[in-house]
């Protein structure tokens, strides 16, 4: 019968080998053979080398008993034989052998000699992930590898052992295969993983045994407090990105990133809920009252913040809510906007020649920025980053330079970081006004003050160069008109 190798599924049928305890020979002693034979002792497998000359690790693991070094093969019952040398004699000869005795083949680097083919493997034991190309693309493979193993957490295998050592019991407690799924989604995404993720494997245990118990599946719902950096969604930190992917419902502010967004299940329901000045905005009693009514529902929230939730993005007031109703919560900590904007835009916070401190700033609100301590902001020597300033800056322009700052402080503007449509505008701390007006800065902008803002001009990495007032021929005339917009 003729193989059709154009099949829809191709060429390679994915399978799994069982090793435990089993033989298998390795022809090679170098270092590519040594990584081969690392992966079959990590999956128990009986190693023999044939080989003429050992790299020195692999003879240590002759020497400490770990394989078998042979001269000439010894016996006909190997589960697999691995090609890791360029030996063509040597190698058609193993061939031979291995057809004589219906022997599987993996050739390194040689497809054309494999009876099977070593994937990229992600390995969260019991569960495995493989990952090949038909060994057309290994790299391919392995970039492709390492990105689902960014996406798999390490406690994936206790969640599966898990339910494995409860599989008899789940199953008579819950017959019907929908509510089996039903209760084993809540395993491995409610509170259990929760609990195993930090690392709390009796308390899952319990929790599971007391559910299997309980009239009904449990319903709970929990919210986590999610940072979603500055901008670019590559700046999640991979357990945001998880939360975000398992969620039932997401609670968003305005500024994030629509990208962040995409992230999110297609059943997933997604609220608005964006604080924005000057126009209509979601109170936070109502926010509070809808992260209220999805638990109740039983829904895994993400509320999920721009920058650090617990930076200026009011996370204190609602942990206290839920901490108040009796509600699981978890905390996810993202890159805030001062840190985040400042390193787009090649600005360093602290510089040993520069500054030696950093003040994080919220020039939000009248009765805010009223409260302020400028005589210690005006200091030299410190990186001061305002949030929220935009609709302020001819405040803290005044307050800086009345509290004695220097006019000729250099100052940096970053609107939109870590955005595609990042701005970074530079200038000194006299002629801040000015810099604001000539380039109708609007938000979300982070305003940076100190010595080290002056470093932008040079170290800026991310979009187009930073802008300065002279490049507007018609600046003064801008800053005349007093046209600038933003609301902080």
């Amino acid at each position: 019968m003729k193989r059709n190798d154009a099949t829809p599924g191709g060429r390679w049928l994915p399978l799994f080998l069982d090793l435990q305890d089993r033989p298998v020979l390795v022809v090679g002693g170098g270092v590519g053979a040594r990584r081969k034979i690392d992966r079959m002792l990590r999956h128990g497998a009986c190693v023999d080398v044939l080989a003429d000359r050992l790299e020195p690790a692999l003879a240590g693991y002759v020497d400490n008993g770990r394989v078998r070094r042979l001269e000439k093969i010894r016996r006909h019952d190997y589960r697999l034989i691995v090609l890791a040398e360029r030996d063509d004699a040597r190698a058609e000869k193993i061939m031979a052998f291995a057809r004589t005795h219906h022997i599987p083949v993996n050739a390194v680097d040689d497809p054309g000699r494999c009876d099977v083919l070593m994937p990229a493997i992600v390995d969260r034991a019991p569960l495995t992930i493989a990952i090949g190309s038909g060994g057309e693309a290994p790299e391919l493979a392995r970039m492709i590898r390492s990105r689902i193993e960014a996406l798999i957490p390490q406690h994936v295998g206790k969640l599966a052992r898990l339910a494995s050592r409860h599989s008899p019991a789940i199953r008579a407690r819950f017959p019907s295969l929908p509510r089996r799924r039903r209760f084993l989604n809540w395993v491995f995404s409610g509170r259990p993983a929760d609990l195993v993720s930090a690392g709390a494997d009796e308390q899952a245990e319990k929790q599971v045994r007391r559910a299997l118990t309980a009239l009904n599946v449990p319903d709970t719902g929990s919210v986590a407090l999610v940072g979603a950096g500055p901008g670019d969604p590559e700046l999640l930190t991979v357990k945001a990105l998880r939360l975000i992917q398992e969620a039932d419902a997401i609670v968003h502010d305005a500024l994030i990133d629509p990208r962040v967004l995409e992230f999110a299940r297609r059943d997933a329901e997604l609220f608005d809920v964006g604080k924005r000045g000057g126009r209509c905005s979601t109170p936070q009693l109502r926010i509070h009252t809808l992260l209220l009514e999805l638990v109740q529902a039983g829904k895994r929230v993400v509320r999920l913040k721009g920058g650090d939730p617990m930076v200026f993005g009011r996370g204190g007031e609602e942990l206290e809510f839920l901490r108040a109703h009796d509600i699981e919560y978890s905390v996810v900590p993202g890159i805030t906007a001062a840190a985040g904007c400042a390193a787009y835009a090649g600005i360093p916070l602290t510089h040993r020649d520069h500054a030696q401190s950093v003040h994080l700033v919220t020039a939000h609100g009248q009765q805010s920025i009223d409260r302020l301590d400028w005589a210690s902001l005006a200091r030299e020597r410190q990186t001061l980053a305002f949030y929220m300033a935009v609709s302020r800056i001819e405040i803290v322009q005044a307050n800086l330079l009345e509290h004695g700052r220097s006019p000729d402080t250099p100052v940096a503007i970053v609107e939109n970081g870590a955005r595609p449509e990042q701005r970074v505008m530079t200038g000194v701390l006299g002629r801040l006004h000015e810099l604001v007006a000539v380039h109708e800065v609007a938000s979300p902008a982070m305003l940076y003050v100190g010595e080290v803002a002056q470093l932008a001009d040079r170290l800026s990495w991310w979009g187009d160069p930073p802008l300065t007032i002279d490049v507007v021929a018609s600046a003064e005339s801008a800053f005349d008109s007093q046209k600038f917009v933003g609301h902080g």
